[in-house]
């Protein structure tokens, strides 16, 4: 019996831009038109007769792996935590998409709810975000958005917000400053545990990734 094509779940966005280059040096090259901006499909063929890539957004990638629907992908550890599926395995740091997790405020407001006992926050993470005040003895009210965080204070929707920050840029230029980190985060390759267990395949490309993290690793403490 012929084995099925494997999937491999990549997120769209700027993580995607970091990854391809490694995907590629650990033997996952997509076709031509995955790189045509203009191009709508979501699935796509690669130099491997079995293995086809899927370009998800990025909680999707790690819903379709632990749900077995793709074997393998790359998502940011922060979607990992947020979701802590027991069928997800993040078995290699790729050591790319570096960024953290922060709380932010609008500039000025009052430094003493720091000392609050309830909160509420706007966030695309309220399980990670809960868990953050939870460690702390605060209660958070979580407001769930999937974008635009940024806006939530100015417009009256919390005072705080939970969100990715890379350069501090975004923050700065919606008035807003950062109060506290919560995770550093990188760029993890996940598998299927099930998927891991039965078959080599899976096994051997979590191998080649290793390997090929393990290479940029030593070239970077050489250099």
């Amino acid at each position: 019996m012929p084995q099925s094509d494997l999937t491999f779940a990549v997120p769209k966005g700027r993580l995607l831009d970091d990854a391809l280059p490694v995907m590629e040096r650990a033997g996952v090259v997509p076709e031509a038109g995955f790189h045509d901006k203009a191009n709508r499909a979501l699935c796509f063929a690669t130099t491997r007769e079995d293995l086809r890539l899927i370009r998800v957004r990025a909680f999707d990638v790690a819903t379709f792996v632990a749900h077995g629907a793709a074997q393998i992908g790359i998502v940011g550890s922060d979607v990992i935590e947020e979701f802590d599926y027991s069928d997800l395995y993040a078995p290699v740091d790729l050591d790319i998409g570096h960024c953290h997790l922060a709380v932010a405020q609008a500039v000025g407001d009052d430094a003493a709810m720091q000392t609050a006992s309830h909160v509420r926050v706007a966030t695309k993470y309220p399980n990670i975000t809960r868990r953050f005040y939870e460690s702390q003895g605060v209660q958070a009210e979580c407001v769930k958005l999937n974008g635009a965080m940024e806006l939530a204070p100015s417009l009256g929707l919390a005072r705080r917000i939970v969100d990715l920050v890379s350069t501090g840029r975004t923050l700065k230029q919606n008035g807003l400053v950062e109060t506290q980190k919560i995770l550093a985060i990188t760029a993890r390759l996940i598998v299927n545990r099930a998927a891991l267990k039965t078959d080599p395949r899976v096994a051997a490309l979590v191998e080649a990734f290793r390997a090929e993290a393990d290479a940029r690793a030593h070239k970077k403490a050489a250099a």
